[in-house]
């Protein structure tokens, strides 16, 4: 299936009517997370310790599911309250379709992970980017990939309209980078890894970040647990954020923890969380990110999925699906 028809199924998947409810709420002795197995965070450590029942007053279910979209439907029905760490693209998706989500938080970020690579014979570093302009740039269309690009490339002083983009997903661009059949490919997983074997980003993760170019996956929330349970968001998020605290002043204590809630090895845990990054309150309240950066990348990601054909209609404005009031 193309990326294309991957997101006409993801929002015909996520397809909800404005006037979709949820079933009125529990009497809140319990609620359901949902989160990714072999998908190792910070909070982990919390959610093994039973650190989120104890604070919250409540006993915390923690769902596993495997993709963002499908944490939407479950959060429409009712089953689920909060998603940790749903990827960004559904939640786009999802609240353009009518989904009463609101996003509370960053999760995790892994700008590293999500790139563009320069083929290093190719002469062309951030410092002289305009050459790219007339050359073929190998990216997955209508995506968060994409996106960053476009956002790079504008950073840059680069005529994204002058650059011959090609539409490849990350395995075909890493072989096309091999090959020399195009100056530079964007991508994520193990096709950037291969990727960086020809050449070297245009812009580190950490630059971009820096200039408000973020990948990260988010916190989530329906509508109705946060205007009747803000209480419970905000504790949901005090925890996390001194989970996220106490792993980066002792890693090497959480990783076993960690490693076990996710369902992964030891090495695998560590090789992975290496590349996360988790944002303080103060930082995601900041303007590159909840303080106005995330929301003008929701409306720039809808835009593209829209332009792509993944997505029927972008909304105005995001605004009000974006709320960092909740945070410590």
């Amino acid at each position: 299936m193309s990326f294309k028809s991957k997101l006409a199924a993801i929002a015909a998947g996520a397809m909800i009517s404005a006037s979709a409810s949820i079933p009125a709420a529990l009497a809140m002795d319990e609620i359901t997370v949902a989160y990714f197995l072999e998908w190792p965070t910070a909070n982990q450590v919390a959610q093994m310790k039973g650190t989120y029942d104890e604070e919250m007053g409540v006993k915390v279910n923690w769902r596993a599911f495997g993709n963002g979209n499908e944490m939407t439907q479950a959060m429409v029905s009712g089953d689920v309250q909060i998603a940790y760490s749903q990827g960004f693209v559904p939640f786009v998706v999802g609240v353009s379709t009518g989904a009463p989500l609101k996003l509370v938080g960053i999760a995790v970020t892994y700008a590293e992970n999500d790139n563009c690579i320069v083929r290093d014979d190719a002469g062309i570093t951030k410092d002289n980017a305009k050459e790219l302009e007339g050359k073929k740039v190998a990216t997955p269309i209508g995506n968060v990939t994409h996106y960053k690009l476009l956002k790079t490339l504008d950073h840059l002083g680069v005529d994204p309209n002058n650059v011959n983009l090609v539409q490849m997903n990350p395995p075909d661009g890493a072989v096309a980078l091999a090959r020399g059949d195009v100056v530079m490919a964007c991508g994520f997983g193990g096709a950037l890894t291969r990727m960086r074997e020809y050449g070297k980003p245009l812009m580190t993760g950490a630059e971009q970040e820096a200039v408000g170019i973020n990948t990260f996956d988010i916190i989530t929330v329906t509508d109705e647990f946060a205007t009747e349970h803000p209480d419970l968001v905000e504790k949901f998020l005090d925890v996390t954020e001194k989970a996220n605290e106490a792993y980066k002043a002792n890693p090497d204590e959480a990783l076993p923890v960690i490693a076990q809630a996710s369902g992964m090895d030891a090495q695998a845990t560590k090789d992975m969380i290496a590349n996360f990054g988790f944002p303080t309150a103060a930082d995601q309240k900041s303007k590159n990110w909840m303080g106005g950066g995330v929301q003008e990348m929701t409306k720039g990601v809808a835009d593209v999925m829209v332009a792509a054909g993944g997505m029927d209609e972008a909304l105005d404005s995001y605004e009000q699906f974006v709320d960092p009031n909740y945070l410590p």
